[in-house]
């Protein structure tokens, strides 16, 4: 499973607070304690007013790889400020995304191509979201094309076929989990994630909705997510489901992460 983590992020009450405070400490604490929780990828994004976005990620970014070596998952609706700030990331990392809209793929994909960047690529165009999963489908299928077609190899490519809200979409995993086989179906090699937190928007006691829709989602081929893994809640699904799903031969991994102290009851 590959961990993006989520909590370098704007759009977190919490993060933002630090954000418009500069409080280089906490963007610090959250960056080490996703990287000892076993982040992949740390998300990078600023969540502020386009006009001081720049800024503001160019301070994150120094901030994050000054703290950790965890390479960056980079974050911003803006196309141009994706491609700037690639170019302050020490290592390759993960652009956070591209899209069927008009000019995303045609920006990122020349860039990336022939390199070590992996890419996000949303299962949205012109014409928004879709729910339908056969549409999700064709429209990962175009992205994944282009991207092979600008020699992004099928393993650099995460697509996220953007789970709906729950609260109104009474059958968006089933939805999300359809597009994902079929995706993998055709594409074994490419990834999928996901913004776990996204379906659980709009309802209460929303850890319960986030932690079975991880464990749901793995079980039709969700290889990554974008998470918190400093949960415990979401440590303990992660590994219990990768057992179950028989990929941890002899529950190596499970049994690691209990005598470490990554999984299992609250020490005393």
């Amino acid at each position: 499973m590959i961990i993006i983590g989520e909590k370098v992020n704007g759009f977190i009450p919490r993060t933002l607070q630090a954000i418009e405070e500069r409080d280089e400490a906490y963007i610090r604490k959250i960056a080490e304690a996703q990287t000892e929780f076993g982040a992949d990828f740390i998300d990078v994004c600023a969540g502020t007013a386009p006009e001081i976005e720049r800024e503001t990620m160019k301070w994150l970014i120094g901030l994050v790889q000054d703290t950790v070596d965890t390479p960056l998952c980079i974050d911003s609706s803006d196309t141009d400020v994706l491609l700037e700030m690639m170019q302050l990331a020490n290592k390759p990392g993960m652009i956070n995304s591209i899209s069927g809209e008009t000019g995303k793929c045609e920006a990122i994909l020349p860039v990336i191509g022939g390199t070590d960047w992996k890419v996000v690529a949303l299962t949205c165009d012109q014409s928004g979201i879709p729910t339908d999963p056969e549409v999700k489908f064709q429209i990962a299928d175009s992205l994944i094309q282009k991207a092979l077609a600008h020699d992004v190899p099928l393993g650099n490519i995460f697509i996220d076929p953007l789970v709906t809200t729950l609260a109104t979409t009474n059958d968006s995993l089933l939805s999300f989990n359809e597009a994902v086989r079929k995706i993998k179906g055709k594409y074994p090699e490419v990834h999928i994630t996901s913004g776990l937190s996204n379906i659980s928007f709009g309802m209460p006691f929303r850890k319960a909705i986030n932690t079975q829709f991880l464990a749901l989602a793995m079980s039709a081929g969700m290889d990554s997510a974008i998470m918190d893994p400093t949960s415990a809640d979401m440590r303990a699904t992660l590994y219990s489901t990768d057992a179950l799903l028989g990929n941890d031969d002899f529950c190596m991994n499970y049994l690691t992460a209990f005598r470490k102290g990554v999984i299992g009851p609250a020490k005393k």
